[in-house]
């Protein structure tokens, strides 16, 4: 597992979530560990390295 470091798109608190690299894509939705809203993630590897990464409100 990958942990990454990033700002919730609501409160704007720092928070971490576990990626699993071994998925070259993926987009799930988690909720934030501070404020609870839910946040929709999205990740990119390659060969097991973070090449991308998205955290959105899914309220927009």
């Amino acid at each position: 597992m990958y942990e990454h470091f990033f700002q919730c798109p609501y409160c704007w608190e720092e928070i971490s979530m576990l990626l699993d690299p071994s998925i070259s894509r993926q987009t799930y939705v988690e909720d934030c560990e501070v404020c609870c809203n839910p946040i929709e993630v999205t990740a990119a590897f390659e060969e097991q390295v973070l090449t991308a990464f998205a955290a959105m409100d899914i309220e927009q």
